[in-house]
């Protein structure tokens, strides 16, 4: 039986995709693929061979692609942004809709021709857009009907040209684009690798969102990187589970498409794995079990959140779900509790987890199946073959094993930069090193453990508390639906912990019970002093995390000022 590196080393060796060679970028050498699609277009022509007409790659309600059929459309979009809007290589084009499929054939279409797509989150406000929209100085946005209502009133003040799309209603539309244009073949437009692809916007909860810009090179490096280790799954499954005897990948994209996590991770990402991608225009536990039957989806990929949303529905309606055979979760770090919870609900389906930055292109540790839930707070191990990791202490020295300090990552996936903003950038970027912001440690069996954020531990009269391991515990409680956990001011110890915490429907525990099971479990000191039982599911942001920021001031709100005051 092979391990895990010598899978790696056997596919290094044997498998043209993954061969490696070195790369100076922006003066910084690093690992990369040698045969790797230069860009995204050459990507979409590539992944052609994986596609039979029998197939589908895309799927929307009663509306499917074939490859023929999406390429198709990509051009037709392409020829028309070209000719008919003026796009040339370079220019920012937004991208401001839900889980629509013009979303991805708009992604493709503009990044064929040289241009820089730029996802907008489609929850923010109109001034949450404005701002992105002049920040990336997109002139051209293509916006469904909500998204078009909140930035008509700034359109003109922006010089905004609004392209319709689907539900929305104006002079320029999509359908009459692609539907008025000829089929002109690919765009003869040249694209180095390392030229922007697109800018996405962080979250933005300590202020402004931040543009992220990202190469097509990044890209294609956190892509292959997946493929391979994907292979490498395959090599240590065999003969059991060969490549015959697999059904045909199946993927449910679930999460919004304005996010690394679905756009690499799954649009991309799935269909170098040759998978029939189903979107789900918003997060609906029905209607994804619905789709999961129908179309035989063999991947399930969301926030921790979703994929317990399933398991409770799933069991209520003693639905097996039989032809999952992942079930994975990303953006928020799954409860440990969770993950036996899944791998008994869903035994034919491996459990797993990652974590990545949109920084990263998403790129970053993952962990699967036995090792995960051997380890179920860890966050995984470095996905090969052209990372490096480092934990580092506050002077830059490498802690030891067990010690916690800051994540640094290096690879040819991370950002390029943070959109007009020098400083931040050369603050999270040197020599190819990007600061994470993640406090993390790694144990003796190269296992990396994220141990919070750095801006996200309580001190208590100098001792320092995990928000996330405080979560942990509550998690573990029957009666806890969800938990959150931040600092509280207090005037002798600077902070203590507080905690709001949503119960199960029919639940009876009260705050007490509860501190007394986290004292049981932890050290005092990290016992919440201020618990706010929530009524209802706990507020999330752009990411579909939970927003710590926004529970902490409302709940700090309802506490008298002289308990806060330092």
């Amino acid at each position: 039986m092979l391990t895990a590196e010598q899978a790696a080393a056997h596919l290094l060796q044997s498998d043209p995709r993954f061969e490696l060679t070195e790369a100076v970028i922006r003066g910084v050498s690093y690992k990369v693929f040698r045969h790797a699609p230069p860009h995204l277009r050459a990507f979409l022509q590539s992944v052609g061979q994986a596609y039979d007409e029998h197939h589908d790659v895309l799927v929307y309600q009663d509306e499917r692609w074939s490859y023929p059929e999406f390429c198709d459309e990509v051009q037709r979009l392409a020829h028309a942004m070209a000719t008919q809007l003026g796009v040339q290589p370079g220019d920012r084009v937004a991208i401001a809709t839900r889980n629509f499929p013009e979303f991805p054939i708009l992604f493709f279409a503009i990044t064929a021709l040289g241009a820089v797509a730029v996802p907008m989150n489609a929850w923010w406000s109109s001034d949450e857009l404005a701002f992105a929209m002049a920040d990336c100085g997109a002139r051209l946005a293509f916006v469904d009907g909500p998204r078009y209502e909140r930035l008509m009133p700034v359109a003109e003040r922006l010089s905004l040209q609004l392209v319709a799309v689907r539900d929305a209603e104006g002079p320029c539309r999509y359908a009459d684009l692609r539907d008025q244009a000829s089929h002109a073949g690919w765009p003869d437009v040249a694209i180095a690798p390392d030229d922007d692809f697109a800018v996405f916007y962080s979250s933005g909860s300590t202020g402004q969102p931040k543009g992220v810009v990202l190469t097509h090179r990044g890209a294609m490096s956190a892509v292959y990187s997946w493929l391979m280790l994907r292979e490498i799954g395959l090599l240590l499954d065999a003969p059991a589970a060969s490549q015959n005897s697999l059904p045909r990948s199946s993927w449910l994209l679930i999460t919004p498409l304005f996010h690394v996590t679905a756009l690499q991770s799954g649009l991309l990402l799935g269909l170098a794995s040759g998978a029939k991608l189903s979107l789900l225009y918003k997060w609906d536990v029905q209607e994804a079990i619905r789709i999961i039957k129908a179309e035989q989806v063999t991947r399930f990929h969301g926030v921790p959140t979703q994929s317990a949303d399933l398991m409770e529905a799933a069991s209520r309606q003693a639905e097996s779900l039989p032809t999952l055979l992942q079930i994975g979760a990303g953006g928020a770090k799954r409860p440990a509790a969770q993950v036996e919870q899944l791998a008994n609900a869903f035994p034919g389906a491996a459990i797993s987890t990652g974590w990545g930055m949109t920084e990263t292109n998403a790129l970053g540790i993952t962990l699967a199946g036995e090792d995960y839930l051997a380890h179920p707070e860890a966050a995984g191990r470095l996905t090969p073959p052209l990372q490096e990791a480092r934990i580092v202490t506050v002077e830059g020295q490498t802690c030891a094993v067990g010690e916690t300090g800051e994540l640094l990552v290096k690879s040819p996936a991370n950002m390029r930069c943070y959109l007009n903003q020098p400083e931040e950038t050369a603050a999270a970027l040197q020599n190819g090193w990007l600061s994470t912001g993640d406090l993390a440690c790694m144990d003796e069996q190269g296992l990396i453990y994220i141990v919070d954020r750095m801006k996200s531990i309580i001190i208590r009269g100098g001792e320092n508390i995990s928000c996330l391991e405080v979560e942990g515990v509550l998690h573990h409680h029957p009666q806890v639906a969800e938990a959150c956990v931040f600092p509280v001011p207090d005037q002798r110890l600077g902070e203590v912990v507080g905690a709001v915490v949503s119960l199960k429907p029919g639940s009876t525990v009260t705050v007490q019970e509860l501190t007394a099971f986290v004292a049981d479990r932890l050290a005092q000191f990290k016992v919440p002093e201020h618990v706010w039982l929530w009524p209802e599911p706990l507020p999330r942001g752009a990411t579909d995390k939970i927003d710590r920021r926004v529970l902490q001031a409302q709940c700090l709100a309802q506490l008298p000022e002289a308990e806060l005051s330092q």
